[in-house]
């Protein structure tokens, strides 16, 4: 995901984007604790995907708030 593509979103879409991305990040998680899932990669990408996320609503909420 593209930070350009994450400031196009609203602060509502992104907050729920970041609730979809911390769900997948614990399925993950817990896939790759059973042996399911051997590409951990895919998990550090989602991570990173969430904290690109967080920082653009925090970015979001701030401006709102002046």
């Amino acid at each position: 995901m593209k930070i350009a593509d994450i400031r196009k979103k609203s602060t509502s879409d992104l907050a729920k984007e970041c609730t979809v991305l911390r769900e997948e990040i614990a399925e993950m998680r817990r896939r790759h604790y059973s042996g399911e899932v051997t590409n951990v990669r895919t998990i550090r990408a989602k991570r990173k995907d969430l904290a690109r996320v967080m920082t653009v609503l925090g970015e979001q909420l701030s401006r709102e708030n002046l």
